[in-house]
């Protein structure tokens, strides 16, 4: 082709832009394009795993449209293509020979079509269907094996996903051919309803059929009152819902579904006990909080009574723990009874639910009859849980500081402790008990111990006696899985990790089940963007100076994990105009974040305070020296000085701010309006949005003229952009919405598991979507009458599709554990022992691994570190001591002249023999370096190894824990430092005098 028919085509490729992204497949055809440089090719790449298929389509035809660099004849190159991967709708367009206007309109009611029937049209035979379009030349060789592939990989359905959207990318008249592939194997109930023809009677009715079973098969949100009291124990969970079960729907019986007024077994609480003050003393006398056996469904006896482990999988606010409380109950009274000991040990994942069940739950209810006490990291009673053990009936604790003690008695220390030294062990949020998490290292010493006392019995010796396991979880989840087969297997994993005898769940109809009405709030997306541009602009130069080329969109969290790994490797060579590039264009490509979630104005101040605290450390810390800066920073400086007042600009101009912010004000004030008395949770993704959602909020009028008052929960543990919340203040925040002073909370992800929240009748997510999980955790903070869950999101961003695929995943979760709950008993216990066994054999393998790193491990001679911003050497490993076998230090005169110290604000943390209330610095580039604790009255810097290169051999490394570090560092030697304090104090006396 001339080079003024390849001038026609970027013509046409502009012209009919909207219709080609939407029928090119840009994975295929990238191969192809040979015009195409690597390095264009990568980031369209990118973008297709990015954003998709559409959005990569665009970003290849403003590609070809706007660049002139092509050799002549690229656009007959694109031409054969498009041809070549079956594209050939797209073919008609770049050829300048669209299909007439009524054919068109045609084909795309062909392509709504199938998109609405895409549910139905998914459950096809997709290999026999797949095989007739390929016969029919619907799809290209390469098509069908991608297709098959993945029917292989990820199950029938995901290949009829991409049967489908491949499908509809042919010219006009493919969809006779498809309705022809469809009658040839034998789909016809499918063809009749893609033609429109009415299905006969029965046929109705068994499509009925199968939508109540999975109705059914959800789980229930149960009944709670708006007058503040605590809700009433679930309906008895039904005997048939277990793995015994020959028909799942026999479990419902609409007759014990409701709390009636009338049925005293069912109220959890007796009269008068609505306005009790859940925050009374622990010493009160009181005896109201006395659970009496009455106050239960006894039909949930077996076989949680029976010492069966199981687990119970309830929506949240439905009552579990209440069930755990009762069952505590009758454990300890059957022991009793028996002569026997028993012993209860509560488990969570997070210090605020210890306290919370002791004082709304176990100790509320039991506390008069047992002893009951609560242990976590933040309690000075930590150091003795040997000894509280010993002393109470029932204990709840944070599961780290019974791994802990565990894990002492496996090492002979007479302060551990053993799992025979309970009889019952109920574990909350029960989904954590997987690879890697806590539970899973307590569950695993079961599993050991359970597979050594069956050897134990067959050698006519006495097995070790174990706890029952009681489980609890909202949610078990799919395990990110891409078929119901897999999902089915994830919840085998849970079953098998817990050693479960069954999962309990209760199966209600839709009318019955109180979950919140849910809906989607699209915002439009942005037309102009000049704050965003401007911040890529300055991004582009930053590229440029230091020679960088990322290969995704800055504003992405692949954008974020791209300049990490930059930033990482550029550190360990010692490439500091890389390094500190990196680091301030990741401070940028969050403020990206923040300008499409929130205010231009917060993300502007973001960025302005962390160059202020930038060049506050290079400036004089102190007499003794100066900070060094380079040439890279002073043009970082100066780069965003001289863009400061542009943002300033920009960031005053509502017209620009996102539309997402407008979508969730609209949202807020019609709940507020439309309601008597509204109560909502607003989640959002970091601590800042959270922050600056709030002080938005509180800044607004028209909030305040609806009565809104809001506060913001945010999590604990040290972050230097946020400062966090303390327990105290959570607990504080937590009592003013009960109270009503507070309305609308704007949390993080930290309040959508297991804390407890007083009823809301609304949950709006702001812009965020994680797993099936936290959307039913999140929506199950909706408990009251009414209430509604509200996603919103800005068109085009994403979110919206992925909790379509959250909720997708939620029904294969109900179907999996359906299936589960059928297995027949052998086939269950077999896979499940499959399971325990390849965990045990896992286990001993990575322990096996653990020790020849062990015996590997070299004298701290062995590294040295050095600042990871200028490189500068630091200490050798043989000045590191460890305090409390996990605090590294260096107490040495030399260390001290190498850094400043200076204030932390958000590190203010008082714990049980020391405290750090003070960061240091490096002197020479004011790159921060750790903390200052002071332990029993010594100071000592302590190291945190993330902010320095470790030297090993010849090698240099940088990392995040310095567990990962096969270093024997010796332990801190108070008596022996604070000796040398006492010299060192004496002499400087004697010199005074």
């Amino acid at each position: 082709m001339s080079s003024d028919q390849d001038a026609e085509t970027r013509h046409i490729l502009d012209c009919f832009r909207e219709r080609l992204k939407r029928l090119i497949q840009v994975e295929p055809l990238l191969d192809l394009l040979h015009f195409l440089a690597p390095d264009r090719k990568d980031r369209i790449k990118a973008k297709f795993r990015e954003e998709g298929n559409i959005n990569a389509a665009t970003l290849l035809i403003d590609e070809i449209i706007y660049s002139k660099n092509y050799e002549q004849g690229w656009s007959r190159e694109l031409i054969t293509a498009l041809e070549t991967v079956g594209c050939k709708n797209a073919v008609k367009y770049v050829l300048n020979r669209p299909p007439e206007p009524t054919e068109e309109a045609e084909n795309d009611s062909c392509v709504r079509l199938i998109d609405l029937m895409q549910l139905t049209l998914v459950n096809m035979k997709t290999g026999d269907v797949c095989a007739h379009c390929r016969a029919l030349e619907l799809l290209t060789q390469e098509d069908q094996e991608n297709i098959l592939k993945l029917t292989e990989n990820q199950g029938n359905i995901g290949g009829a996903r991409l049967l489908l959207k491949r499908l509809v990318k042919n010219e006009a008249g493919w969809f006779s051919k498809f309705l022809k592939a469809l009658e040839d194997t034998e789909h016809h109930d499918l063809v009749r309803e893609l033609r429109g023809e009415p299905c006969n009677e029965d046929e109705a009715m068994s499509v009925e059929t199968v939508e109540e079973g999975e109705q059914l098969c959800s789980a229930a949100v149960m009944d709670t009152n708006m007058n503040g009291s605590m809700p009433t124990l679930p309906p008895a969970l039904s005997e048939d819902c277990s793995l015994l079960s020959e028909d799942l729907d026999s479990s419902v019986d609409s007759s014990g579904l409701g709390t009636s007024v009338d049925n005293e077994e069912v109220d959890m609480y007796k009269e008068g006990e609505e306005e009790e003050d859940l925050t009374e003393d622990d010493d009160d006398d009181d005896q109201s909080g006395t659970v009496q056996s009455h106050d239960f469904q006894p039909s949930f006896s077996p076989p949680a009574l029976n010492e069966k482990n199981i687990i119970i999988c309830l929506p949240t606010g439905s009552g579990k723990t209440r069930v755990a409380v009762y069952i505590t109950k009758k454990h300890l009274e059957e022991k009793k009874q028996m002569g026997q000991p028993g012993k209860v040990v509560v488990l969570v994942n997070k210090v605020p639910l210890v306290e919370q069940h002791y004082k709304a739950e176990f100790g509320k209810f039991l506390k008069h009859e047992y002893s009951v006490e609560r242990v976590s990291g933040a309690s000075q009673l930590k150091i003795s849980f040997p000894q509280i053990v010993e002393q109470n009936d029932i204990i709840i604790c944070t599961a780290q500081i019974l791994e802990n003690s565990l894990a002492k008695a496996k090492n002979g220390d007479e302060d551990g402790i053993k799992l025979s030294q309970f009889t019952l062990m109920v574990i909350d949020e029960c989904h954590h008990t997987k690879k890697g998490g806590v539970y899973n290292h307590i569950m695993i010493r079961y599993l050991k111990q359970k597979h050594r006392n069956q050897l134990l019995k067959k050698q006519d010796k006495s097995p070790v006696p174990l706890p029952q396991i009681l489980g609890l979880t909202a949610s078990p989840g799919v395990g990110g899985a891409m078929s119901q087969e897999r999902a089915e297997e994830h919840i085998l994993q849970i079953c098998a990790n817990l050693d479960a005898f069954t999962i309990k769940t209760k199966t209600f109809k839709e009318e019955e089940a109180k979950t919140p009405y849910k809906r989607i709030a699209r915002a439009e997306e942005r037309k102009e963007d000049p704050f965003g541009d401007v911040i890529k602009k300055i991004m582009d130069e930053i590229h440029n100076h230091a020679e960088m080329k990322p290969l995704c969109e800055p504003g992405t969290q692949n954008y974020e994990q791209w300049v990490v790994q930059k930033e990482q490797n550029a550190a360990k060579e010692e490439n500091q105009k890389v390094r500190v590039c990196s680091e301030h264009l990741r401070q940028y490509n969050e403020a990206l974040h923040q300008s499409n979630t929130i205010r231009m104005s917060d993300a502007f101040r973001f960025l302005d305070k962390y160059h202020n605290e930038e060049l506050k450390t290079k400036s004089t810390p102190d007499e003794e020296g100066t900070v060094t800066i380079t040439d890279t920073e002073r043009f970082l400086f100066t780069l965003f000085k001289d863009n400061k007042a542009k943002l300033q600009e920009l960031m005053g101009k509502p017209q620009y701010e996102n539309n997402s912010l407008a979508q969730l004000k609209t949202n807020i004030l019609k709940e507020f309006s439309t309601r008597e008395k509204a109560r909502g949770i607003i989640f959002t993704r970091t601590r800042l949005s959270a922050i600056a959602l709030c002080q938005w909020i509180q800044e607004n009028p028209k909030f305040d003229e609806v009565g809104v008052s809001a506060s913001y929960l945010i999590g604990g543990g040290d972050q230097s952009v946020v400062k966090p919340m303390t327990a105290a203040e959570q607990k504080d925040v937590l009592n003013k919405f009960r109270e009503g002073q507070v309305n609308l909370l704007i949390a993080t992800t930290v309040a959508e598991e297991g804390l407890d929240i007083a009823e809301c009748n609304f949950v709006i997510r702001y812009c965020l979507v994680t797993n099936e999980i936290a959307m039913i955790q999140a929506r199950g903070r909706g408990r009251a009458e009414d209430s509604s869950y509200t996603l919103v999101a800005e068109a085009g961003s994403g979110v919206a599709e992925r909790e379509s695929v959250n909720e997708y995943r939620e029904k294969m979760m109900s179907k999996a554990i359906a299936k589960v709950c059928k297995m027949n008993r052998a086939n269950y216990e077999k896979k499940i022992k499959e399971f325990q066994m390849q965990a045990i054999m896992e286990e001993k393998v990575k322990i096996k691994k653990k020790q020849q790193k062990g015996m590997m491990k070299e004298p701290p001679s062995k590294i040295s570190l050095s600042c990871r911003q200028c490189s500068v050497f630091v200490c050798s490993g043989e000045d590191i001591e460890k305090i409390e076998n996990m605090h590294h230090v260096n107490v040495t005169k030399e260390f001290s002249k190498l850094f400043t110290m200076r204030e932390n604000t958000s590190l203010q943390e008082r714990l049980l023999d020391y405290e750090t209330n003070g960061v240091i610095a490096c002197k020479n580039c004011g790159q921060q370096w750790g903390s200052m604790m002071l332990y029993k009255s010594i100071e000592c810097p302590c190291l945190h190894i993330k902010n320095f290169v470790v030297t090993y051999g010849s090698k240099k490394k940088t990392f995040s824990k310095w567990s990962e570090l096969p270093i024997r560092f010796p332990a801190f030697d108070y008596t022996q430092h604070a000796d040398l304090l006492v010299e060192d104090s004496g002499e400087e006396d004697m010199e005074t005098e």
